[in-house]
């Protein structure tokens, strides 16, 4: 069946937009990110599913980066099918980004910031999403060996080139953050977008001074990881679920649930109770709160998640 948007999916009272720096975009508080969920080993209906109500609930923003899956590329592969199949005719209406600097593929060209890895990455993702361009393309981690001059200015070129509409870095820490803003600037490329991990259990940007800079310098920022892989829910208030994530180990080990770290979530989830809101709910909120945050980036493994996960915008 051929797939028509929701006709009241920018209806008042539904997602609100909030301007990405000192820009022209306005993102939607709540946006989907592909890093898990959407990839080879995952059922594409269901794929096809979420980002069909995300969409229809007003989520114009499509976060993912070039070895999101698993496996790598292939969360990338799911976005060219669903622009085949659902997308296509609503793509001015999205706003799709995408990521180079961890590993990707063998050998010295795979990985970090190097320009030949930045402008390969690009060309790599735009086959597998069936894009011409994405709206935003991101170095997706500072590296320390590469002068910054030539990953900046690959970024320049791409833009330039007409891959991407706009830039953004990830995880860089502040000092090159603001060599980048001015690089960029004064190359007519403004830095539009900063990726950081911020939630109430990380405020490394926040504390860095990170979050100041860009709300000081008109850069937009975007949180990931706001739930903390799960933590900032209510799955391990009362031990460790056969079925979590922390039981697989992968990404969260149980070693990091400790006594003082159990403490604090229950802290945190009183304090929800008392303000009408489950744990996640409040999290989320909780950060679109913090100064300087234009958006945040929420997984989704269902639509029933997703539509917990909205509630934070009402």
């Amino acid at each position: 069946m051929t797939y028509k948007a929701d006709e009241h999916r920018y209806d008042e009272g539904g997602m609100v937009f909030e301007r990405c720096g000192n820009s022209g975009v306005l993102l939607p508080r709540v946006s989907l990110g592909f890093w898990h969920n959407f990839g080879s080993v995952d059922p594409y209906e269901r794929s096809r599913e979420i980002t069909r109500y995300a969409f229809d609930h007003g989520i114009t923003h499509f976060d993912l980066a070039n070895n999101y899956g698993p496996v790598y590329g292939s969360a990338e592969e799911t976005m060219g099918r669903l622009m085949d199949d659902t997308f296509r005719p609503y793509r001015d209406e999205l706003f799709i980004s995408s990521k180079a600097g961890y590993d990707m593929w063998p050998g010295p060209y795979g990985n970090w910031g190097s320009r030949k890895y930045l402008m390969a990455s690009l060309d790599q993702s735009l086959k597998r999403m069936h894009l011409d361009y994405v709206d935003l393309f991101y170095s997706h981690r500072y590296d320390p060996n590469t002068p910054l001059e030539e990953t900046l200015q690959a970024l320049v070129d791409i833009v330039k080139s007409g891959k991407a509409l706009y830039v953004g870095i990830s995880r860089w820490p502040l000092e090159a953050t603001r060599f980048a803003y001015d690089y960029l600037k004064q190359r007519d490329v403004p830095l539009l977008i900063y990726q950081g991990r911020l939630n109430m259990l990380d405020r490394e940007p926040q504390e860095e001074g990170i979050m100041d800079f860009c709300a000081e310098h008109g850069v937009g920022f975007i949180s990931f990881s706001p739930l903390a892989q799960g933590l900032l829910t209510d799955r391990y208030l009362n031990g460790i679920p056969e079925d979590s994530r922390m039981s697989k180990g992968k990404f969260l080990k149980e070693s990091m649930l400790t006594p003082e770290l159990l403490e604090r979530l229950r802290n945190y989830n009183n304090e929800a109770q008392q303000q009408g809101m489950t744990l996640a709910e409040y999290a989320l909120r909780w950060i679109l709160e913090q100064r300087g945050v234009t958006s945040v980036l929420v997984g989704a493994s269902s639509t029933a998640q997703l539509e917990k996960n909205l509630k934070c915008v009402k």
